[in-house]
Formats: C-alpha cells, sequence, structure tokens
C-alpha cells in the first residue's frame, strides 16, 4: 500500500522535510515539481526531515509539464482550498497521485480548471482561517487515503 505525495512548486523548505519524513513514515513516495523556493541541499529541509532524507523516495521534475508527461494514465486528486469536493469523497487508490500547490498561492488555475471534477478541500470552520500549513494538509489527506484504501481491503 502506498501513494505518492506531488508539491508543485515548493516554497518552504521546513514543510518539504516535514512532508518527506512523512511519504517514508506512510510508505509514500515524493515528488518535487520545480522551481524550488530552496535548495534540496538546505540544511532546514534536512532538519525537518532529520536523518530519513536518504531513505526517502523522491522524484525532481523540471516542471509541471515534465511531472506530467511522465505520469500520464496515472490516478490523480488535486488538493487546494478552492475546491468544492471533500478529502474523504476522493476514491483513494493504491499508487495514486496527491498533488498540492505551493504554500503561496496553492495550485495553478489551470490545473484546477482542467481537473475540477477532481479537486478537493479540507473543510475549515474557521471564518479566520484561510488555509492550512501544507505539511499539516498533506498529513491529513494521506492517512485518510490509507486509512480508506485500508478499509476497501478489509471489506473484500
Amino acid at each position: 500500500m502506498g501513494l505518492n505525495i506531488v508539491l508543485i512548486e515548493p516554497e518552504i523548505p521546513m514543510n518539504t522535510g516535514n512532508i518527506g519524513r512523512l511519504s517514508l513514515a506512510s510508505g509514500s513516495k515524493l515528488h518535487l515539481v520545480k522551481p524550488f523556493g530552496f535548495e534540496l541541499t538546505d540544511k532546514r529541509v534536512k532538519r525537518a526531515g532529520l536523518d530519513y532524507w536518504k531513505h526517502i523516495s523522491v522524484f525532481i521534475y523540471e516542471s509541471i509539464d515534465d511531472f506530467f508527461a511522465k505520469n500520464k494514465g496515472k490516478h490523480f486528486a488535486y488538493f487546494s482550498s478552492h475546491g468544492t469536493q471533500d478529502y474523504c469523497t476522493v476514491d483513494y487508490k493504491d499508487d495514486m497521485f496527491l498533488v498540492f500547490g505551493k504554500e503561496s498561492v496553492g495550485l495553478p488555475k489551470n490545473i484546477i480548471t482542467e481537473h475540477s471534477n477532481v479537486v478537493y478541500t479540507i473543510p475549515i470552520y474557521s471564518t479566520h482561517i484561510r488555509s492550512l500549513n501544507l505539511a499539516n494538509a498533506v498529513s491529513i489527506v494521506v492517512y485518510e487515503g490509507l486509512r480508506n484504501i485500508k478499509t476497501h481491503r478489509n471489506k473484500k
């Protein structure tokens, strides 16, 4: 059982480090789409990922187009505060790609528009919050996905 965590143009090294650590803990693969707002050698990435970074399955892409070209035909779910469907309604599958945008602006608008039928959101119940921290959002979605996949397997 495993998922693919995709970060499009991540900007904050500590988030990427934490998400890398999460990917290893959850048996997921981490896909990073350039440009980054930092260098992968940044000590803040390594500090957040601790000494686990060397064990993480990381795939690097030069652009969004490069990412989609190399992963054509896969199952995708996109996550955005602009999504209209709840993340709990995703039809999670093994090896699915869970796609998240950059911290400052989220997913590019064209991705949200072109894939609107598979854009999901995590509900926020306060008018004082615009969005969740990226690492927190990825954690919520990944573990819901794993729970969902495990539940469906146990029903068979």
